[in-house]
């Protein structure tokens, strides 16, 4: 554990970062691409009614990434305070809550996307053509993987806590190739289609779950994250906290589920084959942004435990390094994914209409990559350092208040185009206001004395 508490206080900043935030991110990139490799592997099958059920079920199978994040963001925040404060019992008793708390809600969602499916999937956008098929994937993600899915995910979040990034890296990524290697298997071997690869995802995520809970075994004398449930607590303010802590991540990803469910209903509006398009390259763009959100997800116990120490020039270089490092690679892939566009689009499927959706899709969405960089960054600083309005007002912005109307207002003007161009102007108008209150905000940060020099 000296090593691990060395990494938040005494290394390097910019080792500190990249030691945090490089297995995040691969482990965030990883989990996209099996997530694309569910989309790949059943756009072999050439069926555009597949690919679209697929992503008519994303939103119902995101909530289980924002329940995650609720409680694994949401601890994972408090946490890294009580450790920056050396408040161990209270480190201790936060991670029981968080986790157990945690497997129940995710409990009663599995079941509760079971018996809400007849109106739920319509709701979503499915017709005659997509709806068996988005049902039985939802059987298995949600309703049987459920609980799997949210404490693979809130575990790594947590365990990051103590410096643990490689291994937190190494569970989730273990989860996404494990899911790449069991889907052609399952689709094509077993013949199962686009249920296999709800069976393969849901396989994977039970696994990777097994590995955490196998590591926090073998570290269970000097770890603070337990599942002991005598720890539990609703006391000392712990839910509050980690409730506020996630909200903000929690509530991005609900309206992104909001936002994605009016976005396939429109587009569902133009044809199927419309619908695979716009699904194919929201997932490649999604790429760029798994990036973003690991580089900040990774420092947020950095920021967090600096903050509490009163450490304040050393939180800034953190700040500065890990924003310095998303942008770069957000205008990289940016430029990348304009340029090459319908080749990488064709690599998923060959059905031609398919191709030239998709192919101007991803042209227009990805100018959202830089926006989606500094606005994570901001949001995961006010996370880290306990301020809950800003966070909560920006998650609004980024997702459901802004690009909803502009959704349906270009829809009416210009057509399908200007339902996607709807994300990138709702972003950057979002990381407008975002530099509006953390400009400011920062400015007070650095005005605070340091109580030391390490770092930079």
């Amino acid at each position: 554990m000296r090593d691990n508490a060395d990494l938040f206080s005494e290394m390097p900043v910019r080792r500190a970062v990249l030691s945090l935030a490089v297995p995040t991110v691969i482990s965030q990139i990883i989990t996209v691409i099996y997530n694309m490799a569910d989309t790949f592997f059943i756009g072999q099958l050439n069926d555009p009614n597949q690919v679209a059920a697929a992503t008519i079920a994303m939103p119902a199978f995101v909530v289980l990434t924002a329940l995650s994040n609720l409680f694994g963001i949401g601890g994972a925040s408090k946490i890294a305070r009580c450790l920056g404060g050396n408040d161990r019992d209270t480190a201790r008793r936060t991670a029981a809550f968080s986790i157990w708390t945690a497997l129940a809600v995710s409990l009663a969602y599995g079941v509760g996307v079971l018996l809400a499916g007849p109106w739920l999937l319509p709701l979503l956008g499915a017709n005659a053509g997509t709806e068996a098929f988005a049902s039985s994937y939802l059987f298995w993600t949600v309703t049987v993987g459920a609980a799997p899915t949210v404490l693979n995910a809130a575990l790594a979040h947590l365990i990051r806590t103590e410096g643990y990034a490689r291994q937190a890296g190494f569970g989730v990524a273990l989860g996404g190739l494990i899911n790449i290697v069991l889907d052609p298997l399952f689709i094509f071997g077993f013949h199962m289609e686009i249920t296999g690869a709800a069976v393969a995802t849901m396989l994977a995520n039970t696994i990777a779950m097994g590995y955490f809970l196998l590591f926090l075994y073998s570290v269970r004398k000097t770890t603070v994250i337990t599942l002991r449930p005598g720890d539990y607590t609703l006391s000392r303010g712990i839910p509050s906290e980690v409730i506020v802590g996630g909200m903000p991540s929690f509530l991005m990803m609900m309206l992104g589920c909001l936002s994605n469910g009016v976005l396939n209903r429109l587009v569902t509006s133009y044809s199927n084959e419309a619908m695979a398009g716009m699904g194919i390259a929201k997932k490649i763009d999604m790429i760029a942004f798994s990036v973003a959100q690991g580089m900040t997800q990774g420092v947020l116990p950095l920021v967090a435990f600096n903050y509490a120490s009163g450490n304040r020039q050393r939180m800034t270089a953190a700040i500065r390094t890990t924003l310095a490092y998303a942008l770069t690679i957000a205008c990289t892939a940016t430029a990348v994914l304009f340029l090459f566009a319908s080749p990488i689009t064709r690599c998923f499927i060959q059905d031609a209409e398919t191709v030239a959706y998709g192919g101007d899709f991803l042209r227009i969405i990805c100018f959202t990559c830089p926006s989606t960089a500094v606005n994570f960054m901001v949001i995961t600083v006010f996370q880290a350092t306990k301020q809950k309005v800003q966070p909560l007002v920006l998650s609004l912005l980024r997702k459901g208040s802004l690009d909803i109307p502009l959704m349906i207002a270009l829809n009416a003007l210009i057509g399908i185009r200007g339902i996607a161009w709807a994300t990138p102007l709702a972003d950057w108008m979002a990381l407008l206001v975002s530099l509006c209150l953390f400009l400011p905000y920062l400015r007070r940060m650095r005005q605070e004395t340091p109580l030391s020099t390490s770092g930079d």
